[in-house]
């Protein structure tokens, strides 16, 4: 397993409006979004979030940190090249057992791969 792809990120508000028009997958405590890098390239691009609906700063920041986990261990096997990815966390998220998690990362990579 090669874990060499180095992933961009995802900052700006425009780059996730654009990415929630892709395909969607929710499995689980994650929703995962991809679309089509519009600058095409060989790269995986990456953004996270959570919505105030599932706790403070707190849970959401322990939300996105457990998901950016996920990303850094499965992205660059199970992501495709020159796609964007929005990881939403879930009000599941923090409650899930962490290989739970990735279990569903994994699912959700998988079917938005094919």
């Amino acid at each position: 397993m090669s874990n060499t792809i180095k992933l961009g990120r995802l900052k700006k508000r425009s780059e996730f409006l654009y990415v929630r028009e892709g395909q969607y997958r929710a499995i689980g405590g994650v929703v995962i979004q991809m679309r089509n890098n519009p600058q095409g390239g060989d790269h995986i691009r990456v953004g996270f979030t959570a919505t105030k609906k599932i706790g403070g700063a707190v849970v959401r920041n322990k939300a996105k940190r457990r998901l950016r986990a996920c990303a850094a261990e499965l992205l660059p096997q199970y992501g495709q090249k020159g796609h964007d990815y929005v990881f939403i966390a879930r009000d599941g998220t923090n409650a899930r057992q962490f290989e739970d998690l990735k279990d569903d990362v994994k699912k959700a990579l998988k079917i938005l791969a094919r």
